[in-house]
């Protein structure tokens, strides 16, 4: 009799953003719904309880660097405005201290741009966007210049801590990191003794071929963008091999590292209740409440296409990037209350699958452990490319 191997555990990442309007324009509005008071801190402090509470793996708090001003443009953002559509916008590192200091086993991660995020190029100076792939390109040396910083700055037991000699640190064991590149040129030895993971865990979004080729290098988690269980099927079966085509296997062999190394979160919509027909209801509600000024403002933000320039009944096909495209074709949201009756629905019927943890692994243990799951501790995985530059005799 055949043996059947262990299901995998199911990785449950909540997502939000430190705005009014995240993925829902108008939700803000509903009675039961808090993220209209964004800045009051205790409602993100609430909301990490309770996903630890709950068991959630961790919390992404998405960001761009701009206001979404296409729909009806160019230069409008009157809709964003109006319908609070991620914007106003906070910067989500504020939020992560008080929150860590109210949990101990939540991990966190955020949006952090190697070049800038659409549609923000004029921002920072670009009267137009750089390249697609030339944005991948400066990314590469990015994450090489971070590399050396967190992982060669500081040699390991450099922090001694040796009151009787007077030394904090040992000074023969810190030392300054050089990189002298195309978009990247420093001097500086990295302000912090190493952290217990040294490089956060890395998160990738994109689809594309240059995002793929980038993710099989450096990423540890890749994000699936996508509600429709085939079209998630599809991107995953090529991320582990299972196409035709050259594969981000592939691509994560020919770096020297494991398929195992690359989890893949595929975002979802859960709106849950006792019964079906509670959960219809709920639906329903949440629907009087979308904004639909503000969901235009979102998709011209994420695609550069104006809404308002095609008539109600004429034929519209996006065809845009693989991420943009899921996100356009499968609308997801955040929605009041969700985070709860996930933890109270649909937790246990997971659970009772073999598919979701009871617990943490280990109460306090980082990002890298609590995702990967393989007892290999808190630091960069063999094969990972930054170990190339740790300080090692």
């Amino acid at each position: 009799m055949a043996v059947q191997s262990p299901k995998k555990k199911w990785i449950m990442n909540a997502f939000a953003m430190f705005t009014p309007g995240h993925l829902s324009p108008g939700q803000w509005r509903h009675p039961e719904d808090r993220a209209g008071d964004y800045s009051d801190l205790d409602y993100w402090t609430d909301l990490a309880k309770i996903l630890e509470a709950g068991k959630f793996h961790g919390l992404f708090l998405a960001d761009h660097l701009g206001i979404y001003d296409v729909y009806k443009g160019p230069g409008n953002s009157v809709p964003a405005l109006e319908s609070g559509a991620q914007f106003p916008l906070g910067d989500p590192f504020l939020l992560i201290s008080a929150m860590a200091a109210a949990t101990k086993s939540l991990s966190f991660a955020v949006t952090a741009s190697t070049t800038y995020e659409n549609p923000a190029a004029k921002a920072f100076g670009f009267d137009e966007q750089i390249p697609h792939d030339q944005r991948y390109e400066r990314a590469e040396e990015y994450l090489e210049v971070v590399y050396k910083i967190l992982e060669g700055s500081w040699k390991e037991d450099s922090r001694i801590m040796d009151a009787a000699l007077g030394r904090y640190s040992a000074s023969d064991r810190v030392r300054a990191i050089e990189h002298s590149g195309k978009y990247f040129k420093i001097k500086a030895t990295h302000q912090l003794h190493p952290s217990v993971q040294r490089t956060p865990f890395i998160l990738q979004a994109g689809a594309s071929s240059a995002g793929k080729n980038f993710a099989s290098k450096h990423s540890e988690a890749m994000f699936l963008p996508g509600l429709e269980p085939h079209k998630v099927r599809k991107e995953a079966d090529d991320i582990r091999g299972y196409a035709a085509d050259e594969t981000i296997s592939a691509r994560l062999a020919a770096h020297g590292r494991p398929k195992s190394s690359l989890k893949l979160l595929a975002g979802v919509l859960v709106i849950v209740d006792e019964t079906d027909e509670k959960a219809q209801a709920k639906y329903q509600s949440y629907l009087q409440y979308a904004d639909l000024e503000g969901t235009a403002a979102l998709f011209g933000g994420w695609t550069d296409h104006d809404l308002s320039k095609y008539g109600e009944d004429e034929d519209f096909k996006f065809t845009g990037s693989g991420a943009i495209q899921s996100m356009v074709n499968t609308w997801s949201a955040t929605i009041p209350g969700g985070f709860e009756d996930m933890i109270k629905y649909l937790w246990p019927e997971l659970r009772k699958r073999g598919l979701f943890w009871d617990d943490y692994e280990k109460v306090g243990g980082s990002m890298r452990e609590s995702y990967l799951g393989d007892e290999q501790g808190p630091k960069l995985r063999e094969g990972h490319p930054g170990l190339a530059y740790k300080w090692v005799d």
